[in-house]
């Protein structure tokens, strides 16, 4: 049937256009996601180590865990060690690789919080009532899979880098609003070739932002996104439009509209990216750059679209808050009642109430 299908419908054929899979800029796009989630994992597990020595070293480390830190944590994660360091020797090494930013006043706090861990496990016997040396050994594993990750990440964007100057070298994709190199890349790797699909339905659906769609006769439902398309692209859509909202006119009058009738946040944002990514697509198919533009259609540049958003369509987090719990309160109430939705043949945990016809003989 295959063999033949060109004979019964050769209008439907069209030439392969793109490399798919060999295309190196559609592969680096998804390792380099696939690394960053891996670090975000040992980013976590970091997290609930640190709680066990103390809150203060969460507190001078921060919560980016640069590399500074990570190398902080993959030698000196042990308090007893780090109050043998002294802070002269201390202030040294954060100095060395911080390129100057932690200094003396880092020095101090992580001091500090060593005191703290060692206080906080003191037995009041002379011991510890932690093994800090096991669990030195188990953050310094964890630093050394985030550095060699980091890495790794910072390799991948050079490539990345070089492969998008190729395939955008107008700069068509990065100048829409929201969209930045990492995203730009994806959708350049992601969608490659535009015209290969027959329509710009056919790109928000492989995007898999559109709604899904139930026809019975005369009656047609709508109801989540279908999630078919590309998950990365997708993934990246819905970041670049929760920014552009916040500098394009259109996109943040939209959104306010959606907002105001009880939509949720990501679902407003999801019709955001379908908008955006039609735009997008419509100047890479014309070879035009996004032009931002006033609700009216006059030209503005980013910074006068900033400011508009701010004048007009702000949104009060008071408002945002409330349909987020009205929304859960329904889902509660939806949910309560379909656990008492019963079946009429169900057993009844209480006991049957006999009602007799006929009046017992006396």
């Amino acid at each position: 049937m295959l063999a033949r299908l060109p004979l019964l419908h050769p209008e439907g054929l069209r030439e392969y256009s793109g490399q798919g899979p060999a295309d190196p800029l559609r592969r680096l796009v998804k390792q380099r996601s696939t690394m960053v989630k891996r670090r975000t994992a040992v980013y976590a597990r970091l997290d609930a180590l640190l709680e066990l020595l103390g809150p203060a070293w969460y507190a001078v480390l921060g919560s980016n865990y640069g590399i500074a830190a990570l190398e902080f944590l993959a030698r000196y994660a042990n308090p007893h060690t780090v109050i043998r360091l002294g802070q002269a020797r201390l202030s040294r090494f954060l100095a060395a690789r911080s390129r100057g930013a932690w200094r003396d006043d880092h020095a101090e706090g992580l001091l500090a919080a060593a005191r703290q861990s060692l206080a906080l496990w003191d037995t009041g016997d002379g011991s510890d009532g932690m093994d800090f040396a096991e669990l030195a050994d188990d953050i310094s594993h964890e630093a050394d899979q985030a550095l060699y990750l980091t890495g790794q990440i910072k390799q991948i964007d050079e490539r990345i880098a070089n492969l998008y100057a190729d395939a955008d070298p107008d700069g068509i994709i990065a100048s829409a609003p929201g969209v930045g190199p990492v995203v730009g890349a994806v959708i350049a790797g992601r969608i490659g070739n535009p015209h290969r699909f027959t329509s710009l339905a056919a790109i928000r659906a492989y995007t898999g932002l559109v709604p899904k769609v139930a026809q019975s006769g005369v009656s047609k439902t709508e109801s989540a996104i279908t999630k078919a398309g590309d998950p990365l692209l997708r993934e990246m859509l819905f970041t670049a439009a929760d920014a552009a909202r916040r500098t394009d006119p259109q996109l943040a009058a939209k959104y306010q509209r959606l907002m105001a009738g009880d939509r949720h946040h990501d679902s407003a944002v999801c019709h955001l990216a379908t908008t955006l990514v039609t735009r997008i697509a419509t100047c890479m198919r014309t070879g035009q750059p996004y032009q931002l533009r006033d609700v009216d259609g006059t030209p503005i540049t980013p910074e006068r679209g900033r400011e508009i958003v701010q004048e007009r369509y702000k949104i009060n987090p008071r408002r945002r808050a409330d349909v987020r719990h009205k929304r859960m309160r329904d889902r509660r109430k939806q949910a309560a009642g379909q656990e008492s939705q019963e079946s009429p043949s169900a057993p009844t945990s209480q006991p049957a109430t006999t009602n007799p016809r006929s009046r017992p003989a006396a």
